[in-house]
């Protein structure tokens, strides 16, 4: 399997995992901003994780994980709080589209960049 499928596969594993956490926790009680932002934490932290251990494997170094969780946080976090943000405003707000599919085309294009940046940053050999 290739790499990017990898990346695909942990993303998909990720989003279904924030689902489920945000309902346990809304459902547990704890409000909103708290439960999505918890759910949005777990998701990361999978992210990371399976990253290090399937999708990277190849490029991880014992006693470099730090370096690389600040880096992974750092990067996805810009990109997929700033480059969402900025995708909507192309694909809502100039190309009109409903905000479901923009939504649905940002989050592609934040991923396609996270792949990068996790590939030549975050991971880099």
């Amino acid at each position: 399997m290739s790499r990017a499928a990898r990346f695909v596969w942990v993303g998909a594993g990720g989003f279904v995992l924030q689902v489920v956490t945000l309902q346990a926790l809304a459902a547990a009680g704890l409000p909103y901003p708290f439960a999505p932002a918890l759910a949005g934490a777990a998701a990361i932290l999978h992210h990371f994780l399976w990253h290090e251990r399937w999708t990277w494997r190849d490029r991880t170094r014992v006693g470099e994980r730090l370096g690389r969780f600040l880096r992974f946080h750092g990067t996805t976090g810009l990109v997929s709080i700033l480059g969402n943000l900025a995708f909507m405003k192309l694909f809502v707000g100039i190309v009109h589209l409903h905000p479901v599919a923009g939504n649905l085309a940002a989050i592609a294009c934040c991923a396609a960049l996270n792949f990068v940046l996790n590939d030549r940053v975050v991971f880099a050999n």
